[in-house]
């Protein structure tokens, strides 16, 4: 069983983006030691969009999957407010098909997304899913005794 997603950040000045994503957003973490923090973030959700080329990095003779994160908000002008308060300056909002976005640049240089988006998301699916899961263990065990009782 799958038990979570663990999003690798390649940064040339790692300690102070883990600084920045501590401090600008506030997501909780743990210390692997040594300053190496892991932050637990909001749900996720992933999707595959179409390259023309492979995206990623080699590790060990193989090529990595790719990505780009975007933080997801409900309301993109208010979470750049927050920020602007953190001093992180955003980028101009820009409208597209699937909602709006925007990004703010890390200590390292790199960019980072943010948008608001106006699609279905999949954010709680997997929430939905471990709900109706345990809810079906416990009327199978409720079965089970019931079935368990009426033989006897």
């Amino acid at each position: 069983m799958i038990t979570g997603a663990h999003v690798l950040f390649y940064s040339t000045d790692a300690d102070a983006d883990r600084a920045f994503l501590r401090d600008a957003f506030e997501f909780p973490s743990v210390d692997a030691g040594g300053g190496w923090l892991i932050f637990a973030l909001p749900p996720a959700e992933a999707a595959v969009h179409p390259a023309g080329a492979r995206f990623g990095m080699d590790e060990h003779g193989k090529s990595m999957l790719g990505s780009i994160l975007y933080l997801m908000c409900d309301d993109v002008e208010a979470e750049i407010a927050r920020l602007a308060k953190r001093h992180v300056h955003c980028a101009p909002v820009s409208q597209e098909r699937w909602g709006r976005r925007t990004s703010f640049t890390l200590p390292s240089g790199q960019e980072m997304g943010l948008y608001q988006p106006q699609h279905p998301t999949a954010v709680n699916l997997a929430k939905t899913k471990i709900k109706k899961s345990k809810a079906a263990r416990r009327t199978s065990v409720k079965a089970t005794r019931r079935s368990k009782r009426t033989k006897r």
